[in-house]
């Protein structure tokens, strides 16, 4: 835990510097690294082994996200986005099935590899679309993290203190249906505090609040079927990357999970209660 905390403590004031100081432009640069190393753990947990092929996908998927950059705003940008939406209802009845895709043979490999696309790539493009939003430099994006963010404190503090009903044992023994409510409440009230903080009064308030549950919900089945993945790879972490906190997929799995949801919703809400 103390290495948990000390690591957040670095790195949270970098993030927030970045995300409200840069450009757009240079945002979606940095985060096409950020992504790039994910897949990088992504091929590693999923069992392919030559580093030859792993540096392929890796180059595959900058290469792919430059050229969603350059159809931003188009009708292939937000299909990617509701791609993204609607992958996580597959997730969760692949996780139903927890032995789905398990050994780790070519075409399960080539099924995850996949997977990883499905997961990765829309998270990237909806986070972009979220920095771009209209208002001051990159606060919409910081709602949405923060949103995403307080799931995980308020789902580990509940959960840690009333935690009795598991969610998922096969699949993630340490989260309960307790820390699930935790996660709701607590991001509830950042969704309302934070919408209220930006501006939004009224119904587009309101749907804001019901935006961000919807997106604890996502970043819940993003957090569970990375779990799927490290139980089927029988690793604990991702990676090393964090002292204390794992690799880059344990930390952002939520966010890659509820940010098209986040995208799609607030595009949702400016069309029908335009500023």
């Amino acid at each position: 835990m103390k290495q948990r905390i000390i690591t957040s403590l670095i790195l949270a004031p970098i993030a927030i510097a970045f995300i409200l100081l840069s450009p757009t432009s240079w945002f979606a640069g940095l985060l096409v690294a950020v992504w790039a190393y994910a897949m990088w753990e992504w091929t590693r947990l999923i069992g392919m082994q030559q580093l030859l092929a792993r540096a392929l996908v890796v180059v595959t998927g900058i290469l792919l996200m430059l050229g969603l950059w350059r159809v931003r705003g188009e009708s292939a940008w937000w299909l990617c986005i509701s791609i993204g939406v609607a992958w996580w209802l597959f997730a969760l009845a692949w996780m139903r099935r927890f032995s789905f895709a398990a050994s780790p043979n070519k075409r399960n490999i080539a099924i995850k590899l996949l997977a990883g696309w499905l997961v990765l790539i829309p998270g990237w493009v909806a986070l972009v679309q979220i920095h771009g939003l209209p208002g001051p430099r990159g606060t919409w994006a910081l709602y949405a993290l923060f949103v995403v963010w307080a799931a995980d404190t308020f789902a580990y503090a509940a959960g840690s203190r009333w935690g009795r009903n598991k969610l998922a044992p096969r699949i993630s023994p340490g989260k309960t249906l307790e820390g699930v409510w935790g996660a709701l409440v607590g991001s509830g009230l950042i969704a309302l505090i934070g919408g209220w903080w930006i501006g939004a009064r009224g119904a587009p308030l309101a749907l804001l609040v019901v935006l961000g549950l919807l997106c604890v919900v996502w970043s819940i089945l993003g957090d569970l079927f990375e779990s799927l993945m490290k139980r089927q790879a029988n690793v604990k972490d991702s990676g090393a990357l964090f002292p204390g906190h794992g690799g880059l997929l344990d930390r952002l799995d939520g966010v890659f999970a509820a940010m098209p949801m986040f995208a799609l919703g607030k595009f949702l809400i400016d069309l029908y209660f335009p500023a």
